[in-house]
């Protein structure tokens, strides 16, 4: 007789959290069947009947890792504007245990996708709605006044997402000189040499010295 579908989901759910546990533990480098078997303490057989392939396992766990980084916990956003655009990439860095662990995840992540080319418009597709989430409130940015006349929302967008994953990416390899003050520091550097105005833009100027 085939398991309930409440026993099915249940099961499902527990090789999702063994699925993450890994993940949390090795990355994707380590990710395998066999691993999440033993993450479970069941044989690998088990685990393939609901990943019969490395790749459903793969993107299995990629869902996971964007659905745990849409849930996370998330600063207060201002109404519009840099204020905002600033809240937004302080919660990208890797300035909390939690976020570091994710922020690992993610690049751990890219190898496969540079490797597999749906798993990599999948991930260009993330950064595309990155950018989307960010442009309204540069445009909001330009309409009061904080950003040019000319800037173009657009680019400044990409370039913010490139100058923000650059970040995140030397903080995972040099936590010691790149501590959460730091990071902080530097964000604020590049958002006041995008700014017209720094007090307009609210936007808090580097500790000095870092």
């Amino acid at each position: 007789m085939p398991p309930a579908r409440g026993d099915r989901e249940a099961r499902r759910e527990d090789v999702s959290q063994a699925v993450w546990h890994v993940l949390a533990d090795k990355g994707f480098g380590g990710l395998t069947l066999r691993a999440v078997a033993a993450a479970m303490g069941v044989s690998t057989g088990m685990v393939m009947h609901y990943f019969p392939t490395k790749r459903a396992l793969v993107t299995h766990a990629l869902d996971l890792l964007e659905k745990h980084t849409a849930e996370r916990p998330r600063r207060e956003r201002p109404t519009e504007g840099l204020a905002t655009v600033r809240v937004m990439l302080l919660d990208i860095l890797p300035l909390t245990a939690d976020d570091t662990a994710r922020n690992r995840i993610w690049v751990s992540s890219w190898d496969l996708a540079l490797a597999d080319d749906g798993l990599g418009a999948e991930q260009a597709d993330r950064y595309t709605r990155l950018r989307s989430a960010i442009r309204p409130h540069l445009e909001s940015a330009r309409r009061l006044g904080e950003l040019p006349a000319t800037a173009d929302p657009e680019q400044l967008a990409a370039t913010a997402v490139a100058f923000t994953h650059g970040l995140v990416v030397q903080a995972l390899f040099d936590p010691g000189r790149f501590p959460e003050d730091v990071q902080t520091a530097m964000l604020d550097g590049f958002l006041s040499s995008i700014a017209l105005t720094v007090p307009d833009a609210g936007v808090a100027k580097p500790v000095p010295g870092k």
